[in-house]
């Protein structure tokens, strides 16, 4: 078994290839909502002739996406290259977890993987914070149930609006100031928002633990968490394998060929 796993978010697509027994290739490209089928052949092509591989050799595909207008493409890059219906989360795949909020439809594909994902590894009821275009916070119990959260600008986001929308203030790179008081417009930045994440992470951890009521191990996951490590006490593991991790589980749930 040869599996294409399709991971889409709002700013970065992450296309792996696992062969069986391990992940053997990953790949990350910028999310184009316009990008063709045959575009997305092309440039997979390229890359997987660079490790010895064909597109050929690929015999099973799933797909997680959050850009609704890209799954389209997606579908038809797995049907007519490497010629295979593709599992879609949140179309046609049984997930196998209890989905506990108002609206079961409404979840996020990339956090419902997520939640299975992190099941797989940690036990006990989770805090999972992904730090993407949008910050997530979701609770999973002990039973592996996602549970809802909290959903908060992503820090590219706010630098992006502070830039945007006040004439005077530069474009920065995000990075972990030396002291939290700046000393000009700079530094003065990069702290309100690495220390203004790093603040509501500690915060919103703390409340949903209160609410919860239950001992929690956080996991922290996605683009940018990898910033915060060493930066607070909250989050207690940093995993980022969570989604393709959860894809696969999802892949083997889902298939004859998977379960082999």
């Amino acid at each position: 078994m040869m599996l294409l796993a399709i991971e889409q978010g709002n700013t970065n697509t992450l296309f792996a290839v696992h062969d069986g027994s391990e992940w053997i290739a990953q790949w990350r490209t910028a999310t184009d909502a316009s990008r063709t089928a045959d575009e997305y052949a092309v440039w997979l092509s390229q890359l997987l002739t660079m490790r010895g591989l064909t597109i050929g050799q690929l015999d099973g595909c799933i797909i997680s996406s959050v850009v609704p207008q890209s799954i389209f493409n997606l579908r038809n890059l797995s049907r007519r290259y490497l010629h295979v219906e593709p599992l879609v989360i949140g179309d046609n795949v049984d997930l196998g977890i209890p989905v506990r909020i108002l609206k079961p439809s409404e979840a996020g594909a990339d956090r419902l993987v997520n939640a299975i994902g992190a099941h797989l590894v940690y036990p006990g009821d989770l805090i999972i914070i992904d730090s993407g275009t949008a910050t997530t916070f979701d609770v999973v119990a002990a039973d592996g149930a996602f549970e809802g959260g909290v959903i908060a600008p992503g820090i590219n986001l706010s630098l992006q609006a502070l830039h945007e929308a006040a004439a005077m203030l530069p474009r920065i790179a995000i990075q972990k100031p030396e002291k939290v008081i700046g000393k000009d417009t700079v530094s003065n930045m990069q702290s309100g928002v690495f220390w203004g994440y790093v603040a509501l992470i500690e915060g919103l951890v703390a409340r949903i633990k209160a609410e919860w009521g239950k001992p929690m191990t956080v996991i922290g996951t996605g683009g940018v968490a990898s910033l915060f490590e060493g930066a607070t006490t909250s989050i207690d593991r940093f995993d980022p394998d969570l989604t393709i991790r959860g894809l696969l589980e999802i892949w083997r749930r889902n298939t004859h060929l998977g379960k082999q």
